[in-house]
């Protein structure tokens, strides 16, 4: 992998989603949007907002880096691009880190963007630092950025990308512990949500919002979700010879 080649793909990737305004409305706008909506429907009941907003904070952009990166990257294998860039002097490795850095940017201004709002502007009351918000956020949606580069690889038309999201994102979304303490759960299903990466990202959320300092298990939440995001990425880029041979 070289940094040139890493930087290149990366600016392409900009560059055309420079052009597509929806996708930038749907990764900027729509996690803006949802937390705002989520404000005033409990707009009697600050404390609820309080109790799910931080962990909507995360989950919001890694559902819509999850479409948005699935969505692209797919168009981009269909189209023949892949099979062009992989002709050329690119590694695997410089691709799909090109990929994720152009997205990971994006994430980054998204997650400002949800987090500022929710901190500042809609009220939501954390003990903890909103910076460490803004990392698990920014995490959150790096994962997400993974996932959708990886399930890429097994659809065939940008509808079937979007079917994914029931697979993928649904049963962590359930099993997370937004509805109800993991330790509540049937013993099966806790121990399924203690190997989804999005229970980490919830719990994460939560240690800001309950403690002032950075706890031992927000660092191993925040290790896990990072974890979880770059193997993902591996095997994102195990599958590209698949479907551009």
């Amino acid at each position: 992998m070289t940094t040139a080649r890493t930087l290149a793909t990366a600016a392409r990737v900009l560059r055309q989603l420079r052009h597509d305004p929806r996708s930038i409305a749907l990764m900027l706008l729509v996690p803006c949007v949802m937390l705002f909506l989520l404000r005033y429907v409990f707009d009697g009941s600050p404390g609820t907002f309080d109790s799910i907003g931080a962990s909507l904070l995360g989950i919001f952009p890694l559902i819509t880096m999850f479409l948005v990166t699935s969505i692209a990257t797919l168009r981009e294998r269909t189209s023949g691009t892949l099979e062009r860039l992989l002709a050329m002097p690119l590694g695997k490795a410089d691709l799909i880190a090109g990929y994720a850095l152009a997205f990971g940017l994006v994430a980054v201004v998204q997650s400002v963007l949800a987090t500022g709002l929710a901190v500042w502007f809609l009220g939501l009351d954390v003990v903890g630092s909103p910076w460490l918000l803004l990392l698990v956020a920014l995490l959150d949606a790096l994962l997400g950025t993974a996932l959708g580069l990886f399930v890429s690889a097994f659809a065939a038309s940008e509808f079937q990308a979007v079917q994914f999201m029931p697979a993928v994102i649904f049963p962590q979304l359930l099993l997370c512990g937004l509805f109800t303490p993991r330790d509540k759960m049937a013993p099966a299903l806790e121990a399924i949500s203690n190997v989804l990466p999005m229970s980490y990202a919830v719990d994460g959320m939560n240690e800001v919002l309950r403690h002032t300092d950075m706890t031992a298990a927000f660092v191993r939440d925040a290790l896990v979700v990072a974890g979880c995001a770059v193997l993902v990425l591996a095997l994102g880029a195990a599958t590209l010879r698949r479907r551009t041979a």
